[in-house]
């Protein structure tokens, strides 16, 4: 390039030194100079023109026809011309391939910007969330999935759990909506898989095990009278054998009567909204009372119960729900403590919300079970829980207890010195009592 450069500048030197001679033959040496420079720049003006055409164009016709450096210079655009084509072509084929790859996909992806923007989505997009192509590019997508939940889900960036809505399409269509943060931007990925079929399963788990449990209620009822009664008019001493019987028969029927009532309560919990009849309760008390039951049913074993709890600090939550989940633990305590432990409740707040704990001295869990404790009917230990006589549902409820009211459970534990369960609530679902009507600290 700069060998022509350097032809191209001595033709133009000449050029001029030819057209000074000329004027300077006829005295007019300047306008001789003159003439050769206009006819010179108007030849390189129809160049660029032609060029300028021709990029513009933007097809794939050749380029104008040049000699010297010009030729040079477009030979060497045509040849970057082509190249870009080619590189576009590839993109664009890449990018086609990538849009039928992800519209085959089941799941809807959708990629918005930090706002919320839409930049792109897939074809399940449009028939899961009834998305439109073009007209919804660039619109929040807040604007077009309207869900409350959805929108609170998505404005308070908290990604860590899913969330299960009706298809904005459909409404019979349940939907399971991720969203994963990526990029330097912070862009965000929206996944909403179809989980109708296993909705409807779970919803047909729900009515059978709440229909069930209900229909079981009174024949249980009837049979547990009718051995109370059977067992009160027997002489043990007489008929040791059919009034041990009976009696057996009887400590069955309870159990199966609190089983049914359990399997209830979590069905009404699993069923019923979450904040449906939030109203302020005062913790202190509620604990208060679970102290005095435990206190009530704690005559053989001999436990220390302890209570110290803030006086002031009172919760947002559903009462009868709270006082369910407290009482497991309190109750779990003190099955599984040997006579003479110690079991201590404790109601605090600090600067990540508020804490119900209940430890304990008793036989302890082993770590591998923890993660599995609130699943239903699971045991840690089978040979123990069988002589407790529990349902197996208590952590469970409590589990779900603590979903209604946005909190979550902590398990502490080790095998023959104790456990600590630890109830951790939002601090903006608690406030403060006023002095004045406070009652004196619990404890």
């Amino acid at each position: 390039m700069l060998k022509r450069w350097k032809a191209e500048l001595n033709q133009f030197i000449l050029l001029i030194i030819i057209g000074g001679v000329s004027g300077w033959a006829i005295n007019l040496t300047g306008w001789g100079i003159a003439i050769v420079l206009t006819f010179y720049s108007f030849w390189l003006l129809i160049r660029l023109r032609d060029v300028v055409i021709w990029i513009e164009a933007n097809d794939e016709s050749e380029a104008p026809e040049s000699t010297g450096i010009w030729g040079e210079l477009l030979d060497t655009l045509n040849h970057q011309k082509k190249h870009n084509r080619e590189v576009k072509e590839g993109l664009e084929d890449i990018l086609e391939r990538a849009q039928e790859s992800t519209d085959a996909i089941d799941e809807a992806i959708v990629v918005t910007n930090h706002t919320g923007a839409i930049q792109w989505f897939n074809q399940a997009a449009v028939d899961l969330l009834g998305l439109q192509r073009p007209t919804d590019y660039q619109h929040p997508i807040t604007n077009l999935v309207r869900d409350p939940r959805f929108v609170n889900f998505f404005n308070e960036s908290d990604f860590s759990q899913g969330l299960e809505i009706p298809s904005p399409k459909d409404s019979q269509i349940m939907l399971q909506v991720s969203v994963t943060v990526f990029g330097e931007s912070n862009d965000r990925l929206m996944l909403g898989r179809d989980i109708t079929r296993l909705h409807s399963l779970e919803q047909m788990r729900k009515d059978f095990v709440a229909n069930v449990s209900h229909e079981l209620r009174t024949p249980l009822t009837v049979i547990k009278g009718y051995l109370e009664t059977y067992l009160e008019s027997l002489d043990p001493q007489q008929q040791r054998a059919i009034y041990r019987g009976m009696e057996q028969m009887n400590q069955q029927a309870i159990r199966m009567e609190l089983l049914v009532s359990d399997l209830l309560l979590l069905s009404k919990l699993e069923t019923e909204s979450a904040h449906s009849s939030v109203a302020p309760v005062k913790v202190p008390q509620l604990l208060k009372q679970v102290q005095n039951d435990a206190l009530a049913m704690n005559d053989e074993k001999k436990h220390q119960i302890l209570l110290d709890a803030d006086a002031s600090l009172l919760l947002l939550g559903i009462e009868n729900e709270l006082r369910s989940a407290f009482s497991n633990l309190v109750i779990n305590a003190v099955k599984y403590t040997p006579p003479g432990g110690t079991i201590e409740i404790k109601w605090w707040q600090d600067d990540d919300g508020a804490h119900m704990s209940v430890s304990d001295t008793g036989i302890g869990i082993d770590e591998r079970h923890i993660p599995r404790l609130t699943e239903r009917f699971y045991r840690a230990d089978p040979s123990r829980h069988s002589k407790t006589g529990g349902t197996g549902l208590g952590l469970a409820i409590v589990k779900h207890v603590l979903k209604h009211h946005d909190a979550t459970l902590d398990v502490k534990s080790e095998l023959d010195v104790g456990s600590e369960f630890i109830c951790h609530f939002p601090s903006r679902n608690t406030f403060r009592q006023a002095k004045n009507d406070q009652s004196q600290s619990v404890a």
